[in-house]
């Protein structure tokens, strides 16, 4: 197991991010829970704005793996994603890049995706990121995937911004 601080994917109750983030930050551990601000128009036609977390059941703490007890003590804590019961931190790079790219960026939810065409991002913000170029409304996005917590976000790119990574070819049996 890593030993040092490392960011972790902590699993919580769903609708409840914004108070774990508060109590995680009373703790005083380092907290990062990106959110995505929505225009709603309700049915007595008030539009409202709202923030919903990018990844819905998600929040990201920066911790020793030896203070896990004190995330897990939090009220809607549920778990702190990893493989076999045991945590797993997220990749230190490819989270640093995303945490301070996703300010400049125009952002929204995508399904989860693992298959297609592979490009990384060579310029911007997000250089050195890799996830799967789509199209969606005449514009080049490029889908980032966690694959730690089963999550991706679409990004505006230019043509410019991406490279082609080569296509993996499975091994023949």
């Amino acid at each position: 197991m890593p030993v040092g601080e490392h960011w972790y994917a902590i699993y919580v109750v769903s609708n409840h991010e914004k108070r774990v983030e508060f109590h995680l930050k009373m703790r005083g551990i380092e907290v990062f829970l990106p959110l995505l601000t929505i225009s709603k128009r309700w049915k007595n036609r008030t539009n409202v704005t709202i923030q919903k977390p990018l990844f819905p059941s998600y929040v990201f703490a920066k911790i020793a793996l030896r203070d896990k007890v004190q995330v897990l003590e939090v009220p809607r804590v549920l778990s702190i994603a990893g493989t076999g019961g045991k945590p797993m931190p997220l990749p230190e790079e490819e989270f640093e890049i995303l945490r301070q790219g996703l300010d400049q960026r125009q952002v929204d939810p995508h399904p989860y995706v693992k298959v297609g065409d592979r490009a990384r991002i060579c310029r911007g913000p997000l250089a050195g990121l890799e996830g799967i170029v789509v199209r969606k409304d005449r514009h080049l996005r490029i889908v980032l995937s966690v694959d730690l917590i089963m999550r991706s976000i679409a990004v505006h790119v230019t043509p410019e911004e991406i490279e082609a990574l080569p296509v993996e070819v499975p091994a023949a049996c």
